[in-house]
């Protein structure tokens, strides 16, 4: 099983409950695929650097998790099907960058 992130921006002008669908949607996807979830963070609206169709800002969503590698492919065509997504980006994560992301886990923790 390896670690990995996925951040996916949701189009802007998505009512909170066609948010909260869609990202259950995205979860319930991973799980059924083998997975396992690790953490899952809601950054909220975003400006984004560049117009992206048309838009200037989206609902970034942050979910880390583990999972089998052949589990991607299909969770990416997933994403690409979706028009509520306008971009996403999976990283596979080494065990550098899934210590940093522990320690940022609980440092939000702490703040909160």
């Amino acid at each position: 099983m390896n670690h990995y992130e996925t951040v996916f921006i949701l189009n802007p002008v998505l009512s909170e409950t066609q948010i909260e669908e869609t990202v259950k949607k995205f979860e319930d996807f991973l799980i059924n695929n083998g997975a396992k979830m690790v953490a899952k963070e809601n950054w909220g609206l975003k400006k984004l650097a560049y117009p992206i169709q048309h838009k200037k800002s989206g609902f970034y969503h942050l979910f880390e998790f583990t999972a089998p590698g052949e589990a991607i492919e299909p969770f990416e065509l997933e994403f690409r099907r979706d028009e509520r997504i306008m971009r996403f980006l999976t990283v596979k994560l080494d065990k550098h960058a899934v210590a940093w992301a522990e320690k940022r886990r609980t440092k939000l923790k702490t703040k909160a």
